[in-house]
């Protein structure tokens, strides 16, 4: 999957996507394929595949050879020739295990339980990348659309002291009103500094993210596609929401990474203490076939071959190390089971604050647009009453100051419900997003 991520992502470079803008898209392949974690849990799933055949290949025959070679230069005190003792010999021999109570399989069995659990967590880093770049994308968005308001605010703030300025020279306006317009000019270049500075700093962690250098320009989200969702959810009636929840467990329950490898963790935990059960077991293997050769200087060259069955067992007397073995064993799976209790429980938990969040966000959406929709309408209209002289430099500032605080909080809920369905999705385990909008939209209609 990574080696697709970085073919995409130099297709993409090579063609010049990249040079001028990025979508969301984008930024999600860039991120996977620049992702170091992915990249070790690639290789941990190699090594955990290497433990499955090491596991499978303990069960076929075992061959094995050998040899050896001797020469002597002293017997019984005295000196002899080297080359009339020379000896050589070479073995070879094939054995298989015929019983071992069954351990062979449990501990593939282990075996493969140990793989499927580091591609669950290798599917749930995937989806935290996602999410991770997701929250990076909008944070930059929601920077730079903070920024925007607050270059407007610096603006209209120094018109307001410009305005002043004049009034105060000709004694229109007493010197409380002109410190106060100068006082709201300097604070809004403090917030405009800030802005950029924010910005600045979540551009540095999408680049991190996604692996760019240079400069990019984001697109932007179109937040008409969502109109539909905002409108259901921020009325949703009780009976919809549990409709929904009920729907989006079923997913959960099925694809939900984070339960599943807990689900895993307790079922090794159980295939280890039957492990541990068959201690008592004894062992027959059999010699299918064993060859040797010899050579001797004096005797020549000999050879030899056999084939049996060994029977070889054991059985410890010291039950007190077995049984301890066997309580640790019951504790380590009864312990597991309580984890996948608690992951199930606590993911039930995470549904309803993930649904409930959404819902909140949306109704913040529409609520915090109406409201920028009155201020502003109202900003603009104690602006024209100062340009007239018919209002104070505190009605312009409370005004102005109620203006900017709805559209910061309407920039704000946008970009937090584009993030809570992020998350959602993540949890969900859900790489195509439009199913997702299909579920909250479809849930008791």
């Amino acid at each position: 999957m990574k080696r697709v991520y970085i073919l995409i992502y130099f297709i993409f470079a090579g063609a010049g996507v990249f040079a001028q803008s990025l979508n969301l898209e984008q930024a999600r392949v860039l991120a996977l394929a620049n992702s170091r974690s992915l990249a070790r849990y690639e290789l941990a799933i190699r090594s955990s595949i290497l433990d499955e055949r090491s596991q499978l290949y303990t069960m076929l025959p075992q061959v094995s050879a050998g040899y050896a070679a001797s020469v002597n230069y002293l017997y019984n005190w005295e000196f002899v020739n080297p080359a009339d003792t020379f000896s050589a010999w070479a073995t070879l021999s094939v054995t298989q295990i015929l019983f071992q109570g069954g351990k062979g399989f449990i501990q593939k069995a282990i075996a493969n339980i140990a793989t499927e659990s580091t591609r669950k967590d290798a599917l749930a880093e995937y989806f935290n990348v996602l999410d991770s770049v997701d929250n990076a994308y909008y944070a930059v968005l929601e920077a730079a659309a903070t920024l925007e308001a607050e270059e407007s605010s610096l603006q209209a703030a120094q018109l307001s002291y410009s305005i002043a300025e004049v009034r105060q020279s000709t004694g229109m306006i007493n010197a409380g009103d002109y410190l106060k317009a100068m006082a709201d000019k300097e604070a809004r270049e403090n917030s405009y500094n800030q802005a950029r500075r924010n910005l600045a700093l979540n551009e540095a962690r999408l680049r991190s993210l996604t692996g760019i250098t240079g400069a990019v320009t984001l697109e932007q989200i179109d937040m008409s596609s969502y109109e539909r969702p905002l409108l259901r959810l921020s009325s949703i009636s009780d009976e919809d929401a549990g409709f929904l929840y009920d729907e989006f467990w079923k997913i959960l329950a099925e694809s939900n990474p984070s339960l599943a490898r807990a689900a895993l963790s307790s079922e090794r935990a159980e295939r280890n203490l039957s492990l541990a059960r068959r201690d008592y077991t004894p062992v027959i293997s059999a010699t299918i076939f064993a060859a040797g050769l010899d050579y001797g200087a004096a005797a020549g060259f000999k050879s030899s071959s056999s084939g049996g069955i060994t029977i070889r067992g054991s059985i410890p007397l010291d039950f007190w190390v077995l049984n301890n073995r066997l309580e640790k064993s019951a504790i380590a799976r009864d312990s597991a089971a309580i984890d996948y209790i608690n992951a199930y429980s606590s993911l039930e938990t995470d549904l309803q604050s993930a649904l409930l969040n959404i819902y909140a966000q949306a109704g913040s959406v529409l609520s915090s647009r109406r409201s920028l929709e009155y201020t502003e309408k109202h900003y603009e209209f104690v602006m024209e009453r100062y340009r007239l002289s018919l209002s104070s430099v505190s009605d312009l500032t409370d005004a102005s100051s109620l203006y900017i605080a709805s559209r910061n909080n309407h920039i704000k809920a946008t970009y937090s419900f584009l993030q809570s369905l992020s998350k959602l999705r993540s949890m969900c385990a859900m790489n195509d997003e439009s199913r997702l909008i299909e579920l909250l939209l479809g849930g008791g209609e």
